[in-house]
């Protein structure tokens, strides 16, 4: 909490620092962050040859969606209702299911994708109450459900339907010192693409049109470059 990032020169502890591999780009070190974040909260749960729903396509839930995917899970559904991010989605999670659930009803893509009983595993990662519900409606009985996205209220829920489900729900925040790390670069080395989440780069001195696409809703992740000059 000393300095923040956006300076030439940073100083963090020994200790808490990992090497960037020469194999891994500046760029896609840039955004090992929040990518922590989608491995931490997927690795909540087995995914193998598993059906998972993940909701929010933000470039937190996009990354979810492309690990559950990399992991080996049968099915990857992903729902939003921005379609930039889910055409987006398709890029950085080849496979996965998206669903703008404004214009698609959930269970008729269920139905299509013949899952006849629901999701074993859902990865909520919007904060939306809607989203929220839809993860607790589709989820089998057992299922499993982490929590990486803040609602912005306090929320209702139907704790008898969560009770007489028997489903585990896990809470998430941030990543793991050091296994997260470690699991990302081993994902990144194992063949998973994070750049085309990546639209946008300009050198540092255009950061306030940076924001400006970050805050659009028509972008992925934005990197400003510093040895560029605009």
């Amino acid at each position: 909490n000393r300095q923040g990032a956006f300076a030439e020169f940073v100083v963090a502890p020994a200790f808490n620092v990992i090497e960037l591999p020469d194999d891994v780009p500046y760029e896609i070190g840039s955004i090992l962050d929040p990518f922590g974040n989608a491995v931490h909260t997927a690795q909540q749960f087995d995914l193998l040859g598993e059906d998972v729903l993940v909701t929010g396509a933000g470039p937190i839930g996009m990354m979810a969606a492309a690990v559950a995917r990399h992991a080996g899970s049968r099915t990857v559904v992903l729902t939003d209702i921005n379609d930039f991010r889910l055409e987006l989605a398709q890029k950085v999670a080849p496979g996965v299911r998206t669903v703008n659930t404004t214009k698609e009803d959930l269970k008729d893509v269920m139905h299509e994708l013949g899952l006849k009983v629901g999701f074993d595993v859902a990865l909520e990662m919007s904060g939306s109450p809607i989203a929220f519900k839809q993860c607790v409606d589709t989820l089998i009985m057992g299922g499993g459900m982490a929590l990486l996205g803040i609602p912005s209220k306090p929320m209702e829920t139907d704790w008898g339907q969560i009770i007489l489900k028997a489903l585990t729900i896990k809470g998430v925040y941030g990543r793991e010192m050091f296994t997260t790390w470690r699991k990302m670069l081993g994902l990144l080395k194992a063949g998973l693409d994070l750049s085309p989440l990546i639209t946008h780069q300009m050198p540092y001195q255009d950061f306030e049109r940076g924001f400006e696409a970050m805050r659009s809703g028509q972008s992925g992740k934005v990197v400003l470059n510093w040895d560029k000059t605009a």
